[in-house]
């Protein structure tokens, strides 16, 4: 049985919202695997995200943070062995690689990543421009026009 809907239904009577559609469609795609690590999605403010990624056992070295195309891209990769001689008997601090991709909305910018207690934390701000904030337009009724004079 097939998952896949269509949501065009919804987007017939609305302008510049692909975007959205296609968040539905990556969020409705379960892929394996893209549970670990686990992380949170923090609303602070009006303009103001945190994503918050538990990063157990990464150091920042192992981490990597990209940006491209609107798309934030987080990776760990595992380190290699430093300590040869240690057999574990129960190893339940996952280290395997990992990769978690965001598509950001426009105007979110970066404003700081820190690592700090296993959790890694990407603050994200939303910036934005004069030329895109709302504008009231007046209405001018029943203009008088300059009498003419002869």
């Amino acid at each position: 049985m097939s998952t896949a809907f269509s949501l065009a239904p919804l987007f017939r009577s609305s302008v510049g919202f692909d975007r959205f559609n296609d968040l539905f469609e990556t969020a409705l795609r379960n892929e394996p695997g893209s549970s670990y690590p686990p992380y949170n999605v923090e609303k602070h403010g009006d303009d103001e995200y945190r994503i918050v990624v538990a990063a157990a056992g990464f150091q920042e070295d192992d981490l990597d943070l990209q940006v491209e195309k609107g798309v934030l891209t987080i990776s760990g990769g595992k380190r290699e062995a430093s300590n040869d001689s240690v057999t574990y008997l129960h190893q339940g601090i996952a280290q395997r690689a990992f990769k978690l991709s965001f598509r950001l909305a426009d105007h979110i910018e970066i404003k700081s990543a820190g690592l700090s207690n296993g959790l890694l934390s990407i603050d994200l701000l939303r910036v934005i421009p004069e030329e895109a904030k709302a504008k009231r337009i007046p209405i001018n009724g029943a203009q008088q026009q300059p009498a003419l004079q002869n």
